[in-house]
């Protein structure tokens, strides 16, 4: 790739970062709601139920698939493993499963899962003090 002498390759990489919405807090969420929070295609992401074990969205009604919010923050991870970070698919599993050893990802979650504990503690009071 030709650059000009301004531009390093980080620098494109950077610019063709996406900036993503923050996942509201509900229980579930659809293929199209999870299509827009991680700017992924529906298609996409059932090739990657396919590839990724980790990844098993409840299935309802017409075989409807229902993400909860640790799949979609682990969508977002291997969205940015595979579009930013330039990891192959065999590559990115092996990256989750490495940090899935580590305990990195379950640290992850449970860090989230602890924001959203006090995101709701925080509307609660807001709602009791109106």
């Amino acid at each position: 790739m030709n650059l000009p002498a301004e531009l390093s390759l980080t620098d494109v990489k950077d610019s063709q970062r996406v900036s993503l919405p923050a996942i509201p807090a509900k229980r579930y969420f659809t293929i199209g709601e999870v299509g827009d929070l991680c700017a992924v295609k529906p298609h996409v992401l059932r090739y990657w139920e396919q590839e990724f074990n980790q990844l098993k969205p409840q299935k309802r009604r017409g075989n409807r698939r229902y993400y909860q919010h640790h799949e979609v923050v682990l969508i977002r991870r291997i969205r940015d493993l595979l579009y930013n970070d330039g990891f192959t698919i065999h590559g990115a599993k092996n990256r989750l499963e490495e940090l899935d050893s580590q305990g990195q990802i379950r640290a992850e979650l449970e860090a989230v899962f602890n924001i959203l504990g006090d995101l709701n503690k925080l509307a609660t009071q807001s709602k009791s003090s109106n």
